[in-house]
C-alpha cells in the first residue's frame, strides 16, 4: 500500500468533503492601471502579469515582465500564494503567484479565506486548477469576446482533504512535473540529435552516384564510400529513443512509478457519498 493510500484510509476514509469556489475564496479581477499616467509605471517594482507572463514563464511565477508603482494600486495588492485564472480572451490558464502582485482584467484572482488559509495548501489549489482550466474551457459564453460564466464558476466545487493529504498529493505531482520535464528536455535533445543526423544523411543521399552502388560525393568531390557501406554505416548507428541508454538511466522506470501512483490516487480520491 502507498504512502498516499495509508493517508487516506487513516484520515479520509469515506471520501472527502468539496466546497464550492466562492465559500473557499475571495474571487476578484485583476485591471490594468492607465497608460497615460507616467507615475504608475515609471520605476515600478510591483509585479503585474500578464498572459504573456504565463507563457514565457511557466505557471508558478514571482516575477511579471511589467511594474507598477504603489500610486497605480486601488485598495490592496493581492497576497502571496494566490491564483490568477483566465476567465476571458484566452481561457484555460492559471498560474501561482508566490508574491504580492496585480494582474491584469484577464485574470480572476483566487485568494484563500481567511478561514481556509490553514485549510488549504497553495500548491494543492494549483494543481487542482488543472481540473478548473478544463471546465473554464466547457463552460465559455461564445460571443465576440470569449468569456467564462463566473455565475457557474463561483459553484465550482474543489475537494478539502486533511492537509497530510494534500501535501502528499503536491509531492507525488511535483515528482511527476520533475520526472515530465526531465524526459521532454531528454527526448528533445534525442530528437534533435535525430533530426540533425536524418538531415545529413538526406543532403549527402541526394548528391549524384548514390544510386546502383556508386560513391557519395559532398560538394561535388568523392567521399571514397560507397552507398552500401554508408548505409549500412547508418543501420549501426540508428538507436530507437527508448534504447538501452535511455533505460539505463532509470528514468522510464521512475515515470511509470510516479504515473501509477497517481492512477491510484485518482481512484481512491473520490467525492464522498
Amino acid at each position: 500500500m502507498s504512502n498516499i493510500e495509508k493517508l487516506i484510509k487513516e484520515l479520509c476514509p469515506d471520501g472527502v468533503e468539496y466546497k464550492e469556489l466562492k465559500s473557499v475564496f475571495e474571487m476578484r479581477n485583476g485591471y490594468t492601471p492607465s497608460k497615460a499616467k507616467a507615475e504608475f509605471w515609471e520605476g515600478g517594482t510591483i509585479p503585474w502579469f500578464r498572459m504573456e507572463d504565463i507563457r514565457e514563464n511557466g505557471n508558478i511565477l514571482s516575477d511579471s515582465a511589467q511594474h507598477i508603482t504603489p500610486a497605480a494600486v486601488k485598495g490592496k495588492l493581492f497576497p502571496a500564494n494566490s491564483i490568477i485564472v483566465a476567465t476571458s480572451a484566452t481561457i484555460g490558464e492559471h498560474a501561482l503567484i508566490t508574491v504580492e502582485s496585480l494582474a491584469n482584467q484577464r485574470f480572476t484572482y483566487l485568494v484563500r479565506r481567511p478561514e481556509y488559509e490553514e485549510k488549504l495548501d497553495p500548491k494543492f489549489v494549483y494543481y487542482y486548477c488543472y481540473k478548473l482550466d478544463e471546465w473554464c474551457l466547457n463552460n465559455t459564453n461564445i460571443s465576440s469576446f470569449p468569456s467564462v460564466d463566473m455565475a457557474k464558476f463561483a459553484k465550482f466545487k474543489i475537494p478539502i482533504p486533511p492537509l497530510p493529504v494534500q501535501r502528499e498529493i503536491v509531492q507525488i505531482l511535483d515528482n511527476f512535473t520533475e520526472l515530465t520535464e526531465e524526459i521532454t528536455e531528454k527526448l528533445t535533445a534525442e530528437l534533435t540529435a535525430r533530426k540533425k543526423q536524418y538531415e545529413y544523411y538526406r543532403d549527402t543521399l541526394l548528391t549524384f552516384g548514390v544510386h546502383r552502388g556508386g560513391h557519395l560525393r559532398q560538394n561535388g568531390e568523392r567521399l571514397g564510400t560507397s552507398a552500401r557501406s554508408f548505409l549500412a554505416e547508418h543501420h549501426q548507428r540508428k538507436t530507437p529513443i527508448t534504447g538501452k541508454t535511455a533505460q539505463s538511466n532509470g528514468w522510464v522506470q521512475q515515470f511509470a512509478r510516479v504515473r501509477s501512483a497517481w492512477m491510484r490516487l485518482l481512484t481512491i480520491l473520490r467525492k464522498k457519498g
